[in-house]
C-alpha cells in the first residue's frame, strides 16, 4: 500500500481518523479532525478512499451468511410471560373496592386482613384445582400488601415474581403453583 502526504487514513487498533501531514523515516504523522497529531507505522494505517458513511448508503448485502444473521435478529424472542393455549391463569384483584362494596367502619388493619385472607383463599383454591398460575393484583402503593403477600406465599409450594410489567404495571405478582408438591 502506498501512503502519501495528504491521504485520508484510519488507524487499525484505535478509533482515530485523519490526514497524513508528514513522513519521517518509517513513521507517518496523522492529524485528526480535532487537530491532534499522532505517529504510526505504515502497517498500523489503512487508506480511506471514500468516507464509510457514503459507502454504507450503497451497500447491498448479497452474502447468504450475512442475510441469515440479519434474519435471525428480526425473529422475535418468546416472551417469558406468554401462556400456553391450554394453561389456566387466575387473576385476582386485591384492591379493597373490588372486594367489598363499602369500607365504612374498616381501618387499615381490617382492610389488609381482608386482602390477605382473599389471597390465601385463592392460593389454596388454585392448589386444590390444579391451576398452575395465579396473578395477584395488589397495586403499587407503599408496598405493605406486597410484602405481606410475599410472607404469605412463602408458606406454600409456589414460586412468585413480579408479573408482566407490560400487562399489569408494577402492581402485580405472578404466582407459579407447583403441581406435584409432596
Amino acid at each position: 500500500m502506498c501512503l502519501e502526504i495528504g491521504n485520508k487514513v484510519a488507524v487499525l487498533d484505535a478509533d482515530i481518523r485523519g490526514v497524513i501531514t508528514r513522513k519521517e523515516n518509517n513513521m507517518f504523522f496523522v492529524k485528526d479532525e480535532g487537530g491532534m497529531e499522532y505517529s504510526f507505522f505504515a502497517a498500523e494505517l489503512v487508506k480511506i478512499h471514500v468516507d464509510q458513511n457514503e459507502l454504507s448508503k450503497y451497500i447491498d448485502v448479497n452474502n447468504p451468511f450475512l442475510k441469515e444473521k440479519v434474519r435471525q435478529v428480526k425473529k422475535k424472542e418468546k416472551s417469558f410471560f406468554v401462556k400456553d393455549k391450554k394453561e389456566v391463569v387466575m387473576e385476582v384483584d386485591l384492591h379493597v373496592n373490588r372486594l367489598v362494596k363499602s369500607t365504612r367502619g374498616m381501618d387499615n388493619y381490617d382492610i389488609l386482613s381482608l386482602q390477605l385472607e382473599t389471597a390465601k383463599h385463592k392460593v389454596e383454591y388454585c392448589i386444590s384445582k390444579s391451576i398452575s398460575k395465579l396473578v395477584l393484583i395488589h397495586g403499587k402503593g407503599e408496598g405493605v400488601l406486597k410484602t405481606e403477600l410475599y410472607y404469605l406465599l412463602n408458606n406454600y409450594p409456589v414460586k412468585y415474581y413480579d408479573a408482566s410489567y407490560q400487562k399489569y404495571g408494577q402492581g402485580a405478582t405472578e404466582v407459579y403453583i407447583y403441581q406435584n408438591a409432596n
